[in-house]
């Protein structure tokens, strides 16, 4: 498997996505559900957003956690203080467990960068047991995130070159409305149903916004990254103007949405 994230440090990429995670993570609980003594695993967990979130929201079991990159991993064994969890490198179209071993199965904003996306799905299916749930989030990037779009937006009508990496960023797998609800379906989970989860992404002023981006992490980090000086210095400008909004430079709130997916194993 390979992934279409781009991760340069852990600290970069709290700045530009984990803290959002972060607060996605106690809603999406929520809608997958979650029972004392349970099995999990968190499959693609990152730093941790949702790995550590679950032993504050039911009395865990056990938690097996995985991730492609070893950035993360690392950066999330390190941040680690709970025996019950248990944290490896990991691939979500080949997760490295027996069939049926979890009672839940969640991922938290991964699958939208996995290309198999639907064999992630399968073998999320095969993990856990009868009766079991799997459940997966994804961002809404074509319609429900406006802070990432209007840098996108700005960039491809600054430059033809951003057009493509746009189109790929906004029709990523899963994140159109019913995509990972059809997945589940053809997989052959369950009582499937989907459901939008918002929250707020707040920045305190423009640096704040800007500089996780021009270091490089992420999708748009890796086209900010390779602009020359030139055209760098052009983008800041207009992405700049938009978020002020011919305001005052301070702080700013954007709406950011999820598509959430839940289903249970036959």
């Amino acid at each position: 498997m390979s992934s279409s994230f781009n991760v340069r440090s852990a600290a970069g990429y709290e700045r530009l996505m984990g803290r959002w995670s972060r607060l996605l993570a106690e809603p999406f609980i929520r809608f997958a559900g979650l029972e004392d003594g349970e099995r999990v695993i968190d499959v693609g967990c990152g730093t941790g957003s949702l790995t550590f979130a679950l032993p504050q929201a039911a009395a865990i079991g056990e938690i097996a956690a995985i991730d492609f990159s070893p950035v993360f991993v690392e950066e999330a064994q390190q941040r680690n203080r709970d025996a019950r969890v248990t944290i490896r490198q990991g691939d979500a179209t080949a997760i490295p467990f027996e069939d049926g071993r979890f009672d839940r199965a969640l991922s938290l904003l991964v699958l939208h960068f996995v290309p198999e996306a639907d064999k992630a799905v399968a073998e999320m299916r095969r993990v856990v047991r009868s009766g079991g749930v799997v459940a997966a989030a994804v961002w809404d990037h074509f319609g429900g995130m406006s802070g990432m779009r209007m840098l996108w937006d700005t960039a491809a009508a600054l430059d033809e070159e951003a057009q493509a990496p746009r189109s790929r960023y906004c029709f990523q797998p899963m994140t159109g409305p019913g995509e990972m609800r059809r997945s589940f379906v053809a997989r052959g989970l369950r009582d499937v149903t989907e459901s939008a989860l918002t929250i707020r992404m707040d920045y305190e002023n423009f640096a704040d916004y800007w500089e996780p981006i021009s270091a490089g992490e992420g999708p748009i980090g890796k086209y900010v990254a390779g602009l020359d000086e030139t055209r760098r210095t052009t983008l800041n400008q207009a992405v700049r103007a938009a978020y002020e909004a011919g305001k005052p430079d301070g702080a700013r709130s954007f709406a950011a949405t999820a598509w959430a997916c839940r289903g249970i194993a036959p």
